[in-house]
């Protein structure tokens, strides 16, 4: 996990106690933005934990929640002070999206990952080689030096310092697809069954007879949380999405993974899967 001090971590904390307190008066989001002469937007932003919130509007919210409590409101005071600092990915705010900067927002603070791509390698698990062949097949729309800096960046963080929980399933199409060439794909390979053979992520193929299942077309990442409910990231041909409040389309994704876990190899056949392309490779 995340350092108490990290920002997206503070705007969490915020969020749920202020979610909590806002629930337990029976006001909706509107009638506090109305008791408190402010923005509908802005109660929005700050229950969904993409803002930093000021000491002074925290303790006009907890006035209106009636939150008494001396050290619960010590502690959130203390969150609020924190929540306007620099996260880890600021210094790439010139090539994220909206959309994805919430999404690392979520990343930073979770405590485990699900996660599926039906095409390529996933990001995490991806090369410097074999992010800079395929970044060399992409129309050239950002500097792809910078977007290669953000990716190893968010690898460093997510298996260095914020030490979630991992669950992978890769489809055997993205094992197989010489992305880079025979070279950069055994470095790949042998990457994925370090990692698939080590303690910090469970990695599992997908195999070509698992056939038809619901998610061909889209990869999709599952974030979970101690104390939240999972947040779902989908990309695909109708572009990206973070969701936290369709329930029903995140229940819809959990259900695919459990369906692709059933249909995925185990680590020992994933492991000797591994081992059949990199002797293919190594003869090629």
């Amino acid at each position: 996990m995340p350092t108490a001090s990290d920002p997206s971590l503070n705007r969490r904390k915020l969020r749920l106690a202020l979610k909590v307190a806002r629930d337990k008066t029976s006001l909706t989001q509107r009638e506090a933005a109305e008791r408190l002469d402010w923005s509908l937007s802005k109660i929005i932003r700050i229950e969904a934990g993409t803002v930093s919130l000021s000491v002074t509007d925290l303790q006009a919210m907890l006035r209106l929640y009636e939150v008494t409590d001396d050290a619960l409101v010590e502690q959130l005071e203390q969150a609020a002070r924190g929540s306007k600092g620099q996260s880890w990915w600021s210094e790439y705010n010139d090539i994220i999206s909206p959309p994805f900067a919430q999404y690392l927002g979520y990343e930073n603070s979770a405590d485990g990952m699900r996660t599926y791509h039906p095409t390529m390698i996933p990001g995490l698990l991806q090369t410097t080689d074999y992010m800079t062949a395929f970044f060399d097949a992409s129309p050239p729309t950002t500097p792809r030096q910078r977007v290669i800096d953000l990716r190893t960046a968010r690898q460093d963080h997510v298996f260095s310092e914020n030490g979630l929980s991992m669950e992978v399933i890769i489809d055997e199409s993205a094992l197989r697809r010489l992305v880079g060439g025979a070279s950069t794909m055994r470095q790949q390979l042998a990457h994925i069954k370090e990692l698939a053979t080590g303690n910090s992520v469970s990695i599992r193929a997908l195999p070509f007879s698992a056939g038809a299942h619901d998610s061909l077309e889209n990869s999709f990442i599952l974030l979970s949380f101690h104390d939240d409910e999972d947040v779902l990231y989908v990309a695909g041909p109708g572009g990206v999405l973070t969701n936290r409040d369709n329930r029903v389309m995140v229940a819809r994704f959990q259900e695919c993974f459990e369906d692709l876990t059933d249909k995925a190899l185990d680590q020992d056949q994933t492991v000797a899967l591994l081992d059949e392309l990199l002797d293919q490779l190594s003869r090629s």
